[in-house]
């Protein structure tokens, strides 16, 4: 017999009958198995047991109104206990949720029903990383995280920022950036930031257009203790968050014209005063805005203050959308392939010739995020040293010059598309008719959770709601 992996197994699944097959399996290759029925046991078993790798289950039949019980409890697991690895079990239908999980923290996940070998050499190299996390500082395993990092292209525009932004970023000038959602706005503020003279302070990031009008003030601003119901404590706002760094407010053409007043007068008198307080505040910050919204044409329909425009405008930079930099993809993708393969533990090297054509036949509404987003999911899915095209698991919406424009085409699988008239028929309404469907089964998933409906979906939440009333859900 093989010697026994110097490692503990936490295994938490409300099926009796996969307890009873791994009772038998795991304790033939791992030193301690323990095993659970219900995730309610799960952190009491955590502090008793110790263990270097939990065996989790997606679903349980439990009362946690979380939209996805594994979910819940990976980021209880990675929130209270860091360094333990967590290996998903899912189904096949949950897949998707399973990459999700991965996102949050979750070392690999192993698809039902398994094959002994593969769990077996996933739950080794779990407990393997773990032991070596464990004899490394706190600061060691901090610095292993992958910070999202501009990546530039060869594009013309692209390098036409590129010398902008190394003239400016040393200067205090205030930055506004516009573009589409997800090309980048927020990157690029990180860029610029460390780039300045203020690159050793942090910068604060506040999505402006998420505050509610009763928190705008204090998120921002601060408060005092007692200054209204649930002030208990004296609270820092974000401009003192950010004092000495950069401040960076995004989506701030979300702000309601009557609270931009507010934020003006802070920017040109460079003081704060909390909420319930009267003591003014010096405040030192490089401020960078962004926005996918056209703010000269708010002004003229009175929706922005014309004063406020010009305090954030000092200089502006116009981010293109990924279908103006097309000839671009295949630098972009293989740059994500490489982070995630680091990211993820992924022997994944090329990207396979069919699924960089259908990369660059997509019509990338959601820009960087989404390709971002598919060159992720598409490593965690990968078994190779190549991505393939069954590895993208995503529908291609082709470009607007195509003869099918508006006929998604599944990639990985899935039904094939409709063909002749009854395929024109159906592309004249697909692409909201889509829209709506995979917002509805987004929110079925997470039981209407919205913050986690947004992560899902890879959008804002402004956004989201905008959707949610769009479609009347």
């Amino acid at each position: 017999m093989a010697t026994k992996t110097k490692g503990k197994i936490l295994v938490v699944d409300d099926n009796a009958g996969i307890r009873g097959a791994l009772k038998v399996l795991l304790p033939l290759h791992f030193e301690q198995v323990e095993l659970i029925a219900s995730p309610k046991e799960l952190m009491a078993k955590m502090n008793q047991f110790r263990p270097n790798v939990v065996l989790l289950d997606m679903n349980f039949h439990t009362d946690i109104n979380t939209g996805n019980e594994g979910l819940y409890w990976v980021a209880e697991l990675k929130k209270y206990f860091p360094q333990t690895e967590v290996v998903l079990f899912t189904a096949y239908a949950d897949i998707q949720l399973a990459v999700e999980g991965m996102k949050r923290g979750a070392f690999d996940f192993v698809v039902k029903p398994w094959d002994n070998a593969k769990l077996v050499e996933i739950l080794a190299k779990a407990v393997e990383k773990n032991r070596k996390e464990q004899k490394q500082s706190p600061q060691q395993v901090q610095q292993q995280v992958l910070p999202d990092k501009m990546i530039w292209g060869e594009s013309p525009q692209m390098q036409a920022i590129r010398r902008t932004v190394e003239k400016i970023a040393p200067t205090e000038a205030t930055v506004l950036i516009t573009g589409e959602n997800g090309t980048g706005k927020d990157v690029l503020a990180g860029e610029i930031h460390s780039r300045s003279s203020r690159c050793s302070r942090q910068m604060v990031s506040v999505d402006v257009g998420a505050l509610t009008e009763t928190l705008f003030e204090s998120e921002l601003f601060g408060h005092v203790k007692g200054a209204f119901t649930d002030a208990h404590a004296d609270h820092t706002g974000k401009f003192e968050q950010a004092n000495g760094g950069t401040l960076f407010l995004d989506e701030i053409g979300n702000i309601p014209i009557h609270l931009q007043g507010k934020l003006l007068r802070v920017l040109q008198n460079r003081c704060i005063t909390r909420v319930g307080d009267t003591r003014q505040i010096p405040i030192d910050i490089r401020l960078i805005c962004a926005t996918n919204m056209d703010l000269e044409q708010m002004i003229r329909d009175g929706k922005f203050r014309e004063d406020l425009y010009y305090r954030i405008n000092t200089m502006h930079i116009v981010l293109p959308s990924l279908r103006e930099r097309m000839d671009e993809i295949k630098h972009l993708a293989e740059q994500f392939m490489t982070r995630y393969a680091q990211k993820y533990g992924r022997n994944v090297k090329h990207i396979d010739h069919q699924a960089l054509s259908a990369l660059k036949l997509h019509r990338w509404r959601g820009n960087i995020r989404e390709l971002k987003n598919a060159i992720e999911k598409a490593v965690i899915m990968s078994e190779g040293e190549t991505l393939t095209l069954q590895d993208l698991q995503m529908s291609i919406s082709l470009p607007d010059n195509s003869l099918s424009s508006h006929s998604p085409m599944s990639l990985g699988g899935g039904a094939s598309h409709a063909q002749g008239k009854g395929e024109q028929e159906y592309n004249g309404e697909t692409l909201e008719m889509q829209e709506e469907r995979t917002i509805r089964a987004a929110m079925e998933k997470c039981g209407g959770n919205l913050s986690l409906v947004a992560k899902t979906l890879n959008i804002s939440r402004p956004t989201l709601y905008s959707k949610l009333k769009k479609y009347n859900i």
